[in-house]
C-alpha cells in the first residue's frame, strides 16, 4: 500500500494534479470508537450500577465476543478453520482454578498468568497441526480437545471429572468479586477485538488480508504465510484463553465437559457466519443475536439448535459477507475501518 501511494503521488505530480493522500479514520469510525471507550468504561464501572444478574450476562455476552473473534482471525484471515478452540478455554481455565485455589496465588493474577498454558499448547499443537489442510486441520483441532478433555477426567490433582470449585473467592466481599471481573471483562475485549482492529490496521494487517485472498500470491510477495499463520494461531489460543479463564471465574466451578464442551466451537462459528466472516462489526452483530437468542429461545432446546444451524448453513449459501456484509450493500459506513484509501489532498 506503501508503494501504491507513492506511486499515485508520482503521477499525480507527473500529470499536474492535486497530491494525494491516504484517508484511514471514518465519521462512522470516530463515532464507534466514542461509543467503544463509552462501553468499555460502563463494563468496568458495572458493579456500581449494574446487578449481578446483569453483571454475570454481561460477562457471558463479553466473552462470546471474545472467542468468536479470535476464530474469526483464524478463520477470516489465517484461513485456519478450527473446532476444537475449546481445548484452549478448557487448559487456561483449569490453569486459573490450579493457581488460585491449590497454590494460592490471587484469583484475579491468576487469570492473567493463565495464559502461559494456552501459550505453551499453541506451539506444540500448531506443529502437528499444520502440515494438514483443510477438514483434517479442523479434525485434528477437535481431536487435541478431546484429548485434554479424557486426560483431565483423570487426572487427579484436578479432582477428574468431578470437577473443581473456586472456594478461594469467598474470601472476595460480593462487590469485590464484581469489581475484578468487570475490569478484567473491559480488558479482555479492550485486548481481543481493540487488539484485533490495531492488528488489521497495521502492516501485519495488509499481510493478512493478502494472505486471506490469495496465500501464494501473497508469499510471492514476501508475506511470510507461515509464520503469520503461526502467530495467528497463538494470539488466537490466548485470546481464547483469556475468555475461559474470566467465564469459569464468574461460573465458580469448572469439570471437563464444560470447560472442554464442543459448544463453544459451535457458538463461534455461528457468531461469525451470521455476524460476517472476516469483520470486526460481524463479531459484535453476531454474539448479540445468539446472546439474546439463547435468553429467548434457549427453552426449545433441540429445535432451536436445529433453527440456529439452518441460519448458519442458510447464510453461508446465500450470504457468505454475513449480516453485516448486507449491511454494507445499502451504506458504507465501518465500525471498523481498516481499509485505505487514496483520497485528494486539498491542503
Amino acid at each position: 500500500m506503501t508503494q501504491a501511494f507513492a506511486t499515485a503521488s508520482a503521477s499525480a505530480a507527473a500529470m499536474d494534479l492535486p497530491p494525494v493522500r491516504v484517508q484511514r479514520q471514518t465519521l462512522s469510525g470516530v463515532v464507534a470508537m466514542g461509543l467503544g471507550i463509552v462501553a468499555l468504561l460502563a463494563i468496568a464501572a458495572m458493579p456500581f450500577w449494574a446487578s449481578q444478574g446483569l453483571i454475570r450476562d454481561v460477562v457471558e455476552l463479553c466473552c462470546y465476543i471474545a472467542v468468536a473473534q479470535m476464530w474469526n482471525l483464524l478463520a477470516g484471515y489465517a484461513g485456519l478453520v478450527s473446532v476444537g478452540q475449546q481445548a484452549f478455554i478448557g487448559v487456561s481455565a483449569y490453569m486459573m482454578f490450579v493457581m488460585a485455589q491449590l497454590w494460592g496465588i490471587n484469583p484475579f493474577v491468576a487469570v492473567l498468568l493463565a495464559m502461559i498454558a494456552p501459550a505453551l499448547l499453541a506451539i506444540p499443537t500448531y506443529g502437528l497441526l499444520h502440515r494438514l489442510d483443510g477438514p483434517y486441520f479442523a479434525i485434528g483441532t477437535w481431536v487435541i480437545a478431546e484429548v485434554l478433555r479424557l486426560g483431565t477426567s483423570v487426572f487427579g490433582y484436578v479432582n477428574g471429572g468431578a470437577g473443581m470449585s473456586l472456594r478461594v473467592m469467598t474470601g472476595y466481599s460480593p462487590m469485590e468479586r464484581a469489581i475484578g471481573v468487570s475490569l478484567l471483562c473491559a480488558l479482555m475485549l479492550l485486548v481481543t477485538v481493540g487488539g484485533s482492529y490495531w492488528l488489521l490496521r497495521s502492516r501485519y494487517g495488509l499481510a493478512l488480508i493478502a494472505m486471506r485472498d490469495n496465500p501464494v500470491a501473497a508469499a510471492s510477495q514476501g508475506v511470510n504465510v507461515g509464520r503469520l499463520r503461526f502467530l495467528i494461531w497463538v494470539a488466537a489460543a490466548v485470546g481464547t484463553g483469556l475468555a475461559g479463564a474470566i467465564y469459569f471465574m464468574a461460573q465458580l466451578r469448572i469439570t471437563p465437559p464444560s470447560a472442554y464442551d464442543p459448544s463453544w466451537a459451535n457458538i463461534a462459528i455461528f457468531i461469525v457466519m451470521v455476524g460476517g466472516l472476516g469483520s470486526l462489526e460481524g463479531v459484535l452483530i453476531g454474539a448479540l443475536i445468539y446472546f439474546f437468542a439463547e435468553r429467548w429461545f434457549g427453552e426449545y432446546g433441540a429445535t432451536y439448535m436445529v433453527v440456529l444451524g439452518l441460519l448458519t448453513v442458510f447464510m453461508a449459501l446465500f450470504a457468505r459477507g454475513g449480516l453485516w456484509g448486507l449491511i454494507c450493500k445499502v451504506v458504507d459506513a465501518p465500525w471498523f475501518p481498516t481499509r485505505r484509501r487514496l483520497m485528494e489532498d486539498r491542503t
